[in-house]
């Protein structure tokens, strides 16, 4: 079993190892005059003041010795319409939602120096730190209704562009690591595309392709910047329209929490771990007793995989609390390998119900009920995957010398039967079972 440790103070610089080789794109200052845009073909009023019926925006200033962000602090801010949307969603954060806004804030504390360290070693603007806060809450679970997953909203098609595993037992958009680091490329790869952060946000949410349709459609000629962004402002869709106002007000209001009279919330812990390789399918269960922890403890650590399993025949990385490898490495290696799966999948099919299911592998429905809390039974789908707790082993097993089996607390035919690579109906035969017998701990099943 191959082992590989990263800690709160390592993290940081193995994030930036990661990036070696990449190009690096430095921050740029803002323009001590907006970018021209060449007249006739677009002709923008170049921002300069502020108009008396809007309230400006209330920006954070860098301190002295500090670049000047160059989303943030761009004089493109107070453009009109963008100086409006800012001002708009500035007071929805800070005001109205203003009780609520710390929660963003206290989910964001443990991936920040993932997040920061990846911004960092890509030379991209700190102020894109809070992306995840408009996309996702900094949820590693947020799923939009188009199908975008995790912290940065990725869509399966781009994800795997990025190298990243997407299927249904694991899901690396919801890897807080791997995300980031594919979100900070994908960011400079679209600031270098289209020379403008503005423009780059825009193409960021709504699809490069998108972005470029309306440059040739309303400014063919024009050199690339962030004045090109307020040319197809109003030809973008409502939700891209926001998405950099968006980011200026969360950075605005989070720069600047006292200000608006916000409470900070209280420092969290650091998404800190270990690393460890399984070889095999195995059971979050059997992970975390083999670690000395608590199940939920490597869910939380683990959000990119899906089940509670890792894949069958491919070894797996799993993350678990600092300071624990050592004892799940010596633990591990003692659990059998038919005992390392508790848990198996069913894709239901039609007709199928959740009682008739439970009754199929010989569990109660309160059990699959419990390992499936976010199915309805009423409404469930065809092709809806369920977790299965079992007892089984993910390969068939010698009988034993004896031909018997001890039943031991837990354990139905059917789990028996999936042990021993046999069916129920057999041990029904050679056991003279009936149809719904109930086995006891001590019992002793025929097997051959």
């Amino acid at each position: 079993m191959i082992r590989r440790r990263a800690t709160r103070a390592a993290l940081a610089s193995a994030v930036a190892v990661f990036f070696a080789g990449c190009s690096v794109v430095g921050s740029r200052s803002a323009p001590v005059t907006p970018e021209p845009v060449p007249d006739p073909v677009v002709s923008v009023d170049a921002p300069t003041g502020t108009d008396p019926g809007v309230t400006p925006p209330r920006l954070a200033r860098p301190a002295d010795g500090v670049d000047r962000d160059p989303i943030v602090h761009s004089r493109w801010t107070l453009h009109p319409e963008i100086r409006e949307r800012v001002a708009y969603w500035t007071d929805r954060y800070a005001v109205r939602d203003g009780h609520a806004f710390p929660l963003f804030l206290e989910r964001m504390a443990p991936y920040e120096m993932v997040v920061d360290s990846a911004l960092a070693a890509e030379g991209l603007p700190q102020s894109l730190r809070y992306i995840p806060v408009i996309e996702s809450g900094y949820l590693t679970s947020a799923t939009s209704p188009m199908r975008a997953v995790g912290l940065w909203q990725f869509m399966a098609p781009t994800a795997r562009s990025f190298g990243m595993h997407v299927s249904t037992l694991i899901d690396e958009r919801r890897d807080p690591v791997k995300s980031t680091v594919a979100a900070a490329r994908y960011l400079r790869e679209l600031e270098e595309r289209f020379g403008s952060w503005f423009l780059a946000l825009a193409a960021y949410n709504s699809g490069p392709y998108r972005v470029e349709s309306l440059l040739r459609e309303h400014a063919p000629l024009a050199p690339r910047g962030d004045s090109l962004y307020t040319v197809i402002f109003p030809h973008l869709p409502s939700e891209t329209r926001d998405f950099v106002p968006k980011l200026i007000a969360v950075a605005s209001v989070a720069e600047r929490l006292h200000e608006w009279g916000i409470e900070a919330p209280e420092p969290g812990e650091l998404y800190a771990f270990d690393e460890v390789v399984v070889p095999d399918a195995t059971s979050f269960d059997v992970v975390a007793e083999a670690a000395g922890v608590e199940e939920e403890v490597v869910r939380i650590l683990n959000p990119h995989i899906l089940r509670g399993l890792t894949p069958r025949g491919q070894p797996t990385t799993i993350r678990l609390p600092p300071g624990t490898a050592d004892r799940f490495a010596e633990a591990y290696a003692l659990i059998p390998p038919d005992r390392r799966v508790t848990v198996t999948e069913h894709i239901v099919s039609s007709g199928e119900t959740l009682g008739g299911i439970a009754g199929q592998y010989g569990i109660r429905l309160s059990e699959l009920q419990a390992a499936n809390p976010g199915v309805n039974p009423r409404r469930m789908r065809i092709g809806t995957r369920l977790v299965v707790p079992v007892e089984g082993s993910t390969r068939p097993a010698a009988a034993p010398a004896n031909g018997e089996h001890v039943v031991r607390s837990g354990e139905s035919l059917w789990i028996i039967a999936r042990r021993y690579d046999t069916t129920v109906a057999r041990l029904r035969s050679l056991n003279g079972l009936r149809e719904g017998a109930v086995l006891q701990p001590g019992d002793r099943i025929r097997i051959s």
